[in-house]
């Protein structure tokens, strides 16, 4: 399905409105704009509670992926990307996601959002019960890389940057798909209230391969700006791992790549081409990371040459522009013979916060498919906890 986008503000009202018929109403009262008007997004029909027990600890964080079965909406899933909202509880999107046999509905989704309060995992479905962030019509999908958020009065607003994604019918490791570029999703977060999607807007055409930046690889929120972080790699023979750039813009401006800046060294400016890189693709950082900001340091997390690499590596810096420093390897997380692969680091600065450190997830997969329909708990992140250098 293409959006063709409403300005965020109206959809905010349209879908925070408390009557089908107000909705409507709006629509049809809507100001003209250069923009063409679509209908809303379809609302997300229903959560439902998957019971858990409390979190106080990364053995409990473990002990919950590896051993709550799950309803059937949800088996197994990657990437593991998080925000905590303003009224405490704490939403995550995943990647290609599995559902049980019996699930009435898409079995293999490109996305999926969990959302976690008290003893409850809160299992966000569409109407269509397919991806929540729903398949183009020519069945290209969506793919989940970094969240981020900005809190307003009575909701918050939350940006998903995802990677337009082709041919992932299954979920096999690393050429289970092809990038074709990324895009931007955004959800309004009602307080207390389940998460509607407002629009999805693909950032540029789609153009196979990795040599040019795929942006919002990471992203966060600070001082004003969302910044952006893009990773290419060079497709060279040997270069595993993938560069680093920075783009930013206010957050009102998101869906619109006109009012992008990128970092060239020197000063923001408007062309992508110019952008500096960061950190270099040799022993350079996995496709998708973290970047974050932590008592006026930044912090990048990745897996150093993605998977074929065995290192989790935490680069540092004194600004969002760098110049980033790698630390020492603070874990071993390597892919194996046996097929299991072990990919994609993500930091979770503010879950169990303990000073000086990080809690970090990586995605698990396995080569074997047929592994991975046998035992889910197989195709969950794990964590552990990484000690920030200084």
């Amino acid at each position: 399905m293409t959006y063709r986008r409403l300005p965020w503000r109206l959809r905010v009202a349209l879908v925070t409105l408390p009557a089908a018929a107000a909705v409507f109403t709006a629509i049809a009262l809507a100001p003209g704009s250069s923009e063409e008007v679509a209908d809303p997004a379809p609302l997300a029909a229903e959560t439902r509670c998957l019971p858990i027990d409390p979190v106080s600890s990364i053995d409990d964080l473990n002990r919950l992926v590896t051993g709550v079965r799950g309803g059937s909406e949800f088996q197994g899933a990657d990437v593991g990307a998080d925000v905590t909202l303003q009224d405490g509880r704490r939403l995550w999107v995943f990647g290609d996601t599995l559902r049980s046999p019996d699930f009435d509905g898409q079995r293999f989704v490109r996305n999926s959002m969990l959302v976690f309060r008290d003893r409850c995992a809160d299992v966000v479905l569409p109407a269509d019960r397919g991806a929540l962030i729903p398949d183009r019509d020519d069945g290209v999908g969506y793919w989940p890389m970094s969240i981020a958020k900005v809190t307003r009065t009575g909701y918050d607003l939350v940006g998903v940057a995802v990677q337009r994604v082709k041919s992932a019918d299954r979920p096999d490791g690393a050429f289970a798909f092809a990038n074709l570029g990324p895009a931007i999703a955004l959800f309004v977060v009602p307080r207390g209230q389940t998460p509607q999607l407002l629009s999805v807007t693909d950032i540029g055409k789609d153009q196979p391969g990795t040599k040019r930046p795929t942006w919002g690889a990471a992203s966060t929120v600070a001082d004003g700006w969302v910044y952006l972080y893009g990773t290419a790699n060079p497709e060279k023979d040997l270069v595993f791992g993938y560069s680093l750039r920075v783009a930013r813009v206010r957050p009102d401006d998101i869906a619109d790549a006109s009012r992008w800046r990128y970092w060239d060294g020197r000063s923001w400016q408007k062309s992508a081409s110019r952008a500096k890189v960061l950190i270099p693709a040799e022993g350079g950082v996995s496709q998708t990371l973290s970047v974050f900001e932590q008592g006026g340091r930044w912090y990048a997390v990745s897996k150093r040459d993605e998977f074929l690499g065995t290192d989790l590596v935490i680069w540092s810096a004194p600004s969002p522009t760098g110049p980033f420093t790698a630390g020492p390897a603070v874990a071993s997380i390597p892919s194996e013979k046996s097929g299991t692969l072990r990919y994609m680091p993500l930091a979770h600065p503010d879950l169990l916060p303990e000073k000086g450190t990080v809690v970090v997830s990586y995605s698990q997969n396995d080569t074997d498919a047929g592994k991975i329909q046998d035992d889910p708990f197989l195709y969950r992140p794990r964590f552990l906890r990484a000690k920030l250098p200084h």
